[in-house]
């Protein structure tokens, strides 16, 4: 059942690339363009650095660490998974009908079925960045590979599960868009910042330590409690979300769930 899963997804994949490769030029000029994005917006970091050397315990390296594992666990998410940017519209407008009509995983098949080119883009300029942190050895890029993994599995896990409250609220769009955002937001930022309440907020409503500080810790250094964190956390996330779409799913199936024409 795992393989035909699996060849399923390599299928539509490579679909999906085919589809991206048919128009190369803006294929490439989103791809150049999230990267020349990315360096701009951590430009900004370049120059408080040069200003201030240390911020509780971390550096303009440990910086280049957390920029680049949030861009390659983002990137793949939405290079493989690109629908979770607009799940909510596709259970407000009813197009969940034609995955339904099909022998496949539901929520698996609507989440693949759709590539952003510009997560290549995230994905590229995130390995640059750990390259230029130094993080090259083999047990380091072992480290980033289990990381990555595990930040993926996090954004993924929280924008389905935010996506899908729309089969209770209609359109969850807009919420969808705000929470992702707060995400991408929160997650680039050192956790030694935050204290108390932000502290808290940020390793359970809005996950997005897990997604950047905590894989960025197991980079640095691999320790057993930071990792055993984020299996605890993605394995929640993820059976949560999987919990809460599959009961929006019977909802939508019975079809009292509010849907939304555009």
């Amino acid at each position: 059942m795992m393989k035909k899963e699996i060849t399923f997804l390599l299928h539509l994949w490579r679909a999906n690339l085919i589809a991206a490769m048919e128009f190369r030029v803006a294929f490439l000029s989103q791809v150049i363009g999230m990267m020349l994005n990315n360096a701009l917006y951590f430009l900004f970091w370049i120059i408080f650095f040069d200003r201030f050397q240390n911020v509780r315990g971390w550096g303009l390296n440990e910086m280049f660490i957390l920029f680049g594992i949030v861009a390659v666990g983002y990137g793949a998410g939405v290079f493989l998974f690109g629908n979770v940017m607009q799940l909510a519209d596709v259970i407000a407008t009813g197009k969940l009908d034609y995955y339904l009509s099909l022998p496949r995983p539901v929520l698996l098949h609507v989440l693949a079925s759709r590539s952003l080119s510009s997560g290549l883009g995230d994905f590229t300029y995130g390995i640059l960045s750990l390259l230029v942190a130094g993080v090259a050895s083999p047990d380091a890029i072992a480290r980033i590979i289990l990381g990555a993994i595990f930040s993926m599995i996090v954004f993924l896990a929280f924008m389905t599960l935010i996506n899908s409250l729309g089969f209770w609220m209609g359109n969850a769009t807009m919420l969808a868009f705000q929470a992702g955002n707060a995400m991408l937001t929160f997650a680039l930022y050192p956790i030694t910042l935050f204290d108390g309440t932000g502290k808290f907020i940020l390793f359970t409503i809005i996950p997005a330590a897990f997604m950047g500080a905590v894989p960025a810790e197991l980079i640095r250094a691999f320790d057993w409690f930071t990792l055993a964190q984020l299996f605890f956390a993605a394995l929640v996330l993820l059976a949560l979300a999987l919990f809460v779409f599959r009961r929006g799913l019977r909802r939508y199936e019975s079809g009292s769930a509010i849907q939304i024409q555009s």
